[in-house]
C-alpha cells in the first residue's frame, strides 16, 4: 500500500513537471508567436514577399493628341523596354560584348549597367522593333534568359515626325511632358504607373499563373486631347515654309493660321524644326516654339493697330491730305520713309497703302503716349494671351509717363515695341472681327476614354478695340495694301485680302540700337474680306538677299492662302477687287462723308520705285511628303504609299523596319520608294 502511495507520488511530480514544462513550452511558442507577428511582422512579411516574388509596375499609355478632325498627332504604344539581373550575370564582359551592337550603347556603358549589382537594372528602355526582335534572338542563342528579361513600356509616337512638333512637344523617358502641348496638358494625358506582385522562382521567372495575374494597364482612364490643328493646312503651312527657306535662306520662319471668328489656332509652325521622335538629336534652341516665346519688334504691321486707333479717335479719315516731306525730325531723331523718298501731297489711304513713316510718325503724335499705350493693350500687347502652351512671352511696352516724342514716332511706326507672334496675329484677327478681340486658343476638348466630354474650349472675347464703323474704314485701308499697296504679293485673283506687310530691322543683341544688315520680313493679313475666315502671319528672321516683307512674305502668304482656299472650299469674292483709293469712303460706308468729294492731288515725281517684274514661276511638278511606314505591315504601308501618290516596293515581310528615303522628305509624285519588312 505504502508502494503504491510512492508511485502515485512519483507519478503525479512527474506528471506536474510535464505540464509545467509543456506549459512554459506553450508560452515560449505563445510569445514568440506574438513577438513573430505584432513585432517582426511586417519585416519578415515583406522578407518573404521578395524571397517568392517581386513588384511588376506597368506604365499605361499617354492619350492621344489629335487634329479638330481626328487625325493622330501623337500616339502611344506598348514597347518592350530590357533589363538585366546583375545576380545572374555570368560573364560580364561577353554579355556587354553581344549586347552592345544591339542597344546602340557602348560595352563600357553596358558593364556600368550591371555594376549597378541587385537584381534589376534598365539596359534600354522603349526598344524599337527591330532592336527588341535582335535581342530576343540573342537570348535565344546565347541562353541570356537568367539575365536578360523585357518589361512593357509605353512609348510616344508621333506618326508625321516634323508635322506640328513645335507646338506638340515630346516625352520624356519617365513619361513626362518635356514641352508644347505634351507639357502644358500633361496632367490630363499623362499615364499612370499600376502596380502588382508577380509569384516568381529563384530566378525571377513568373510562376504558373501569376504569368497571366490582372497586372498592368486596364486601357480605360486615357484622355484624348482634341486640338484646333486642322492638320491638312498645317501641312500645307509646313510645306510652303519648306520653299521659303531653301529661296532666301533665313535663320528661322514662323507661320500662325487662325480663324479670326473663333480664335482658334488653325496652323502654327517654325522653320528649322525637328522630329519629336528623336528630339534628342536636335539642338534644344529648335525645340522652342517662336510662335509664342519669341518677342520682336514688328515694324510696318503694328501700322495698322496704330491706324485703327486714329480713325477710333476721329484724328485722321481716309481721304485726308498729308504733305510728306520724305523724312521728319522729332527730338532730334530723323525719321524717314522706307525708300527715303518724298511721295508729296498724299492721303492717309496712301499713306497706309505705301507705308509711310513720316504719316504714321505725325498720327502717333497727335495720338500722344497714354492713347497709343491705351489702344496697343486694348489689341492685346503687353501681356500673354493665355494661350494653351508653354512658354508664352508677354512682349513689351513703355509706360507712357516714360515715352518722350521721338519714343510716340518710332512706336508709331512699329519700332520702340516688342511682341510674339501670336499676339500679333490675334490683333489681326480683332480687326477681322468687328473690332472684337478674342482669346485665341489651341485646345479645341479632351474626352474620356470611353469618348464622353471631359471639357471643351469655347469662344471667349477679351473685349471690344474699336467700333464696328472705325473698324470697317480699317478694314478698307487694309484690303487696299493688297489690292493695289505694298502687300500687292500677297493678293489670290478673285478674292479680296487685307494685310499689311512689315520689314524691321532687327534689335542689337544687346539690347539696343539695330544690327547692321539684319531684318524680319513679315505679311499679316485675313481673308476673304466679306467673310474673313482665314489670317495668316508670316515672318521671315533674317533673310538672305531680299529682305522687303512684301518681296518675300507677302508671296508665301499668298501661295497658303491660295490652297487654303481651295481645301475649305471657299468661294471667290463676288464684290469687285481693287477698289481705288479716291472711292474708299463709298466702299467703306461711314468712314467720314465730310471728305468724299476732295480732289485728290498728285505725289510729285519722287514717286515709289516700282517692283521688279517677276518672272513667271514654271510649273513645277507635284510633290509629296514620305509617308513613315516603320511599324506598318505590307499592306498598311502600301495604302500609305498609294494616298500619297508614290510608287511602293516592299522587300521582306512582318512589319516595317526601314525604308529608303526617310520620312518627311518631299519628293516628286510617282517617286519610288523600297521599304524594308523585318523577316
Amino acid at each position: 500500500m505504502a508502494e503504491e502511495k510512492k508511485d502515485r507520488a512519483f507519478l503525479q511530480a512527474r506528471t506536474t513537471k510535464l505540464v509545467m514544462v509543456l506549459l512554459a513550452l506553450m508560452g515560449v511558442v505563445v510569445f514568440r508567436y506574438g513577438w513573430l507577428q505584432l513585432v517582426q511582422g511586417s519585416e519578415l512579411s515583406e522578407r518573404m514577399r521578395w524571397q517568392v516574388g517581386h513588384d511588376y509596375s506597368v506604365q499605361s499609355p499617354r492619350g492621344a493628341i489629335v487634329d479638330r478632325n481626328g487625325r493622330e498627332l501623337a500616339v502611344s504604344t506598348m514597347t518592350k523596354s530590357l533589363f538585366v539581373d546583375p545576380n545572374h550575370v555570368e560573364n560580364a564582359e561577353q554579355l556587354a560584348k553581344d549586347l552592345a551592337p544591339l542597344v546602340d550603347k557602348t560595352e563600357e556603358e553596358i558593364l556600368e549597367d550591371i555594376a549597378v549589382g541587385g537584381g534589376f537594372s534598365w539596359v534600354k528602355r522603349r526598344l524599337e522593333q527591330s532592336e527588341y526582335e535582335a535581342i530576343r534572338a540573342l537570348i535565344r542563342e546565347k541562353g541570356y534568359s537568367v539575365c536578360l528579361g523585357f518589361r512593357d513600356e509605353a512609348k510616344r509616337y508621333y506618326p508625321n515626325d516634323v508635322l506640328a512638333a513645335n507646338l506638340l512637344g515630346f516625352v520624356g523617358t519617365d513619361d513626362k511632358g518635356l514641352d508644347g502641348i505634351e507639357q502644358a496638358l500633361d496632367k490630363y494625358i499623362k499615364g499612370e504607373v499600376t502596380e502588382s506582385f508577380i509569384y516568381a522562382d529563384t530566378r525571377e521567372r513568373p510562376i504558373l499563373e501569376s504569368i497571366f495575374a490582372p497586372h498592368g494597364y486596364q486601357g480605360d482612364r486615357c484622355k484624348t486631347i482634341q486640338l484646333t490643328i486642322d492638320s491638312a493646312i498645317q501641312f500645307i503651312v509646313e510645306q510652303e515654309l519648306d520653299r521659303a527657306m531653301a529661296e532666301s535662306s533665313p535663320l528661322a520662319i514662323t507661320c500662325i493660321a487662325m480663324d479670326p471668328r473663333t480664335g482658334e489656332i488653325l496652323a502654327m509652325a517654325n522653320r528649322p524644326t525637328y522630329n519629336p521622335n528623336r528630339f534628342w538629336d536636335y539642338d534644344q534652341e529648335i525645340w522652342k516654339n517662336r510662335a509664342v516665346s519669341y518677342i520682336y519688334e514688328p515694324g510696318s504691321t503694328f501700322k495698322a493697330v496704330v491706324a485703327g486707333a486714329a480713325l477710333q479717335e476721329g484724328i485722321v479719315a481716309p481721304n485726308q491730305m498729308f504733305v510728306d516731306p520724305g523724312y521728319v525730325e522729332v527730338s532730334g531723331k530723323r525719321i524717314q520713309n522706307w525708300n527715303g523718298l518724298s511721295f508729296g501731297t498724299v492721303t492717309f489711304a496712301d499713306v497706309v497703302k505705301q507705308s509711310l513713316n513720316t504719316g504714321f510718325a505725325l498720327v502717333g503724335l497727335d495720338l500722344g503716349a497714354e492713347k497709343l499705350i491705351s489702344y496697343a493693350r486694348l489689341f492685346g500687347f503687353g501681356e500673354p494671351t493665355g494661350i494653351e502652351l508653354p512658354g508664352e512671352e508677354a512682349g513689351i511696352l513703355y509706360s507712357p509717363d516714360e515715352m518722350v516724342d521721338s519714343d510716340i514716332a518710332t512706336m508709331a511706326i512699329g519700332q520702340s515695341i516688342a511682341v510674339t507672334p501670336l499676339q500679333l496675329i490675334t490683333a489681326f484677327c480683332a480687326i477681322a472681327n468687328d473690332g472684337i478681340l478674342l482669346k485665341p486658343h489651341i485646345l479645341k476638348m479632351i474626352k474620356n476614354a470611353n469618348g464622353t466630354i471631359y471639357s471643351e474650349t469655347h469662344i471667349e472675347e477679351v473685349r471690344r478695340t474699336i467700333d464696328s464703323a472705325s473698324d470697317k474704314t480699317l478694314v478698307g485701308l487694309l484690303e487696299q495694301v493688297v489690292a493695289s499697296g505694298g502687300g500687292g504679293k500677297a493678293s489670290v485673283r478673285g478674292y479680296r485680302i487685307a494685310g499689311k506687310t512689315g520689314t524691321a530691322q532687327k534689335v542689337s543683341e544687346y539690347g539696343w540700337g539695330y544690327m547692321e544688315g539684319k531684318y524680319i520680313a513679315s505679311f499679316c493679313g485675313f481673308a476673304p474680306v466679306e467673310s474673313p475666315q482665314i489670317a495668316l502671319l508670316v515672318m521671315i528672321d533674317e533673310p538672305y538677299g531680299v529682305f522687303y516683307g512684301g518681296q518675300i512674305a507677302a508671296p508665301v502668304a499668298s501661295r497658303i492662302f491660295s490652297q487654303v482656299f481651295r481645301y475649305l472650299r471657299i468661294e471667290p469674292s463676288d464684290a469687285p477687287l481693287g477698289v481705288d483709293s479716291d472711292d474708299l469712303g463709298a466702299e467703306i460706308g461711314e468712314g467720314d462723308a465730310s471728305i468724299h468729294g476732295v480732289e485728290r492731288k498728285e505725289a510729285p515725281a519722287k514717286e515709289i520705285e516700282p517692283e521688279p517684274e517677276q518672272p513667271k514661276e514654271e510649273l513645277a511638278p507635284e510633290v509629296s511628303r514620305v509617308p513613315n511606314f516603320y511599324g506598318k505591315s505590307i499592306r498598311e504601308s502600301a495604302r500609305l504609299a498609294n494616298e500619297s501618290g508614290i510608287s511602293f516596293e516592299a522587300e521582306g515581310s512582318g512589319f516595317a523596319i526601314n525604308q529608303s528615303i526617310v520620312a518627311g522628305e518631299l519628293v516628286d509624285k510617282g517617286t519610288l520608294i523600297k521599304v524594308y519588312f523585318s523577316p
